[in-house]
């Protein structure tokens, strides 16, 4: 696979960094996203998050209208909005509003993951039950809300307003394979989040494509996938990243959401169990310079079978954020 069938894209987090601030941190996802769009990025992808210092995205979908008013070619979405949270009518007329004002260019991605804890997920939606069949149920009622089903039932009578020309790109995204088989079936993209869990995804989209039914808006399988890139010229500062990343990542399985900086990075101890997740999360993770990079993106574009990467990033530094998704758009020109 050369470099020309590879596409880049874009997932964003809207990170807040140590000593800052929710406002400077949608800043600079706003910055990202006109950088990307100039730089001929696929897509731009925000997250949804809840109960968290260190991230600012919590409604993509308000977001994803000031973005895409913002930029003019790059498709802008959801990675994703997390489907249990909501309701299937509210989602559905969100995105058909973000599809009427920016026809052609909204993506909705969805997860069935509640982007926080049981806590805040249960007072998002007090009936969330957090069952498979619920899901399952939601995303059915999704597509009737959208294509405006006509037969008996309460479908026939509520219908999502506005009545958009065209739809948004549905994807459903997955972290451990689950949601391959429902994404097959309703006839979605599919979306694997290497970035969270990378072990068993390239076997997730054989099953995807495998059992994929061809929808009306989607006639043949589509799939991607999502991992942390960091891309630089200087590899101490490449090394300086990682020792970052492995941080986060710890913090992470502590509980501990909160912006970091250098100092606490360099004085951190691990126990040996956290040493071993610092390996195995190595896994989740492509840093280094820009050839090293382009060539296990292209490794991991094998792996998978795909020709669309999206990239996350999170640095301290939010100029290194830039550099690192300029220097992989030239690697790939």
């Amino acid at each position: 696979m050369g470099k020309k069938d590879i596409r880049l894209s874009v997932l964003d987090q809207s990170p807040v960094r140590k000593n800052s601030n929710a406002e400077e941190a949608i800043q600079e996802t706003v910055k990202l996203a006109i950088l990307a769009d100039r730089l001929g990025y696929e897509r731009f992808w925000v997250s949804e998050h809840h109960n968290t210092k260190s991230l600012a995205g919590g409604t993509p979908e308000v977001l994803i209208a000031h973005l895409a008013g913002k930029t003019g070619r790059i498709r802008v979405g959801s990675g994703g909005v997390m489907l249990p949270n909501h309701s299937a009518l509210k989602v559905a007329e969100n995105f058909r509003m973000l599809e009427t004002i920016f026809p052609g260019r909204i993506d909705l991605g969805m997860g069935r993951a509640p982007g926080t804890d049981r806590l805040t997920a249960a007072i998002l939606n007090p009936s969330n039950q957090f069952s498979e069949r619920e899901f399952i149920e939601q995303l059915n009622d999704l597509q009737l809300f959208l294509h405006d089903n006509e037969e008996q039932g309460i479908h026939a009578k509520v219908k999502a307003t506005p009545r958009s020309r065209s739809l948004p790109q549905q994807w459903l995204l997955s972290s451990s394979g689950e949601s391959a088989l429902f994404a097959a079936h309703f006839g979605t993209g599919f979306s694997f989040a290497h970035f969270i869990n990378p072990v068993g995804g390239p076997n997730a989209i054989r099953l995807y494509r495998e059992h994929f039914r061809p929808s009306p808006d989607l006639k043949e399988p589509n799939a991607n996938v999502a991992i942390f890139v960091f891309c630089s010229e200087d590899e101490s500062k490449v090394k300086q990243q990682q020792k970052i990343i492995d941080y986060r990542f710890i913090q992470f399985e502590r509980g501990r959401f909160e912006p970091v900086d250098e100092e606490e990075v360099e004085k951190a101890v691990y126990s040996e169990m956290e040493q071993q997740r610092i390996a195995h999360n190595l896994q989740r993770v492509i840093t280094g310079t820009p050839d090293k990079v382009k060539e296990e993106i292209l490794n991991l574009a094998e792996q998978y079978d795909v020709n669309e990467i999206i990239i996350a990033n999170i640095t301290l530094d939010f100029e290194d954020r830039l550099k690192s998704y300029e220097l992989l758009a030239k690697v790939f020109a």
